[in-house]
């Protein structure tokens, strides 16, 4: 198999046939971002010859997975012709897949036409992954996303329009210090306007070789607490008002929620509230320092 760096996949694709299709990032300016450190370059798609010998070995040992996951930071940045070679090779090897699943930016959605979405939704392109991270603004520009809320609502509908389902990772504490529940209500707002299936929601952890880290050392942003992270946590789920499954996976959560609202609200913030009631913030905030890598 080949594959650069470290290999990371959303917790819900665990088993999914994992191929790389590309490596590193194309934006990689995300002030809090250190995931892809350890690849070599900025982003490259992979040879065809080696995911297509990758299908081939992969094909063997998990000869009933029902989908794919092209790793990489944004496979779907590719152009439609790659992203319609790569599941050529797909169906070759895993004749019966149902569908085929990536990483996505905002960004890698606006250039495809509509009808290239729905094409690539029949090809089996599904349930895509997305870094929006917030629905907040001054957020998402002071980390240099690269794309702003209108951006995030626009982008989504279009994959609505064409049925392919998508995912939103969420990223507790990126509002900073003192905007936490601002952020939450900010971000409900946004996207309660989309269809996201999933919320996954992780929690800033903050490195010394990130760009925010030298933000913080220079007094430009501060670091919301861990509680202040719980509450932002309360607000949201109180106020999302799609039909969603929202849960914190990954180790830079401390703590565990997780339930398809709205149907589980009354029971998930009864646990925060519990949670927050109970917990310490140096305890919490020692859990954050000694958590070597996410």
């Amino acid at each position: 198999m080949h594959y650069t760096g470290t290999i990371w996949r959303p917790p819900y694709e665990a088993y999914s046939a994992l191929v790389q299709a590309t490596a590193g990032c194309t934006h990689h300016k995300c002030k809090f971002c250190t995931l892809y450190e350890d690849v070599p370059f900025k982003f490259r798609m992979s040879p065809l010859s080696e995911v297509e010998a990758d299908l081939k070995e992969i094909s063997r040992y998990q000869r009933n997975a029902d989908r794919v996951f092209f790793t990489g930071a944004n496979p779907f940045v590719l152009s439609f012709d790659k992203l319609k070679t790569l599941a050529e090779l797909v169906k070759k090897y895993y004749p019966k897949v149902k569908s085929i699943g990536c990483f996505a930016r905002i960004t890698d959605i606006t250039p495809k036409t509509t009808e290239q979405l729905g094409e690539l939704r029949e090809m089996g392109y599904n349930s895509l992954t997305i870094g929006a991270e917030a629905g907040d603004d001054e957020s998402l520009e002071f980390m240099h996303k690269g794309f702003g809320t209108k951006e995030i609502i626009t982008e989504s509908k279009r994959l609505d329009e064409v049925g392919m389902d998508y995912n939103f990772f969420y990223l507790a504490g990126i509002y900073g210090a003192n905007r936490g529940e601002i952020g939450a209500k900010n971000t409900a707002e946004v996207f309660n306007q989309v269809n996201p299936k999933i919320i996954v929601s992780s929690m800033l952890t903050i490195y010394p070789t990130s760009e925010l880290y030298q933000e913080i050392q220079a007094g430009n942003w501060k670091e919301e607490t861990e509680i202040e992270k719980l509450y932002e946590l309360r607000t949201l789920i109180q106020l999302l008002d799609i039909p969603t499954y929202f849960a914190t996976m990954g180790a830079s959560n401390c703590i565990n929620v997780e339930g398809r609202l709205p149907k589980d609200r009354k029971k998930m913030v009864a646990w925060l509230n519990q949670v927050i009631g109970s917990v310490d913030e140096k305890e919490l905030r020692r859990y954050r320092e000694h958590l070597p890598h996410l």
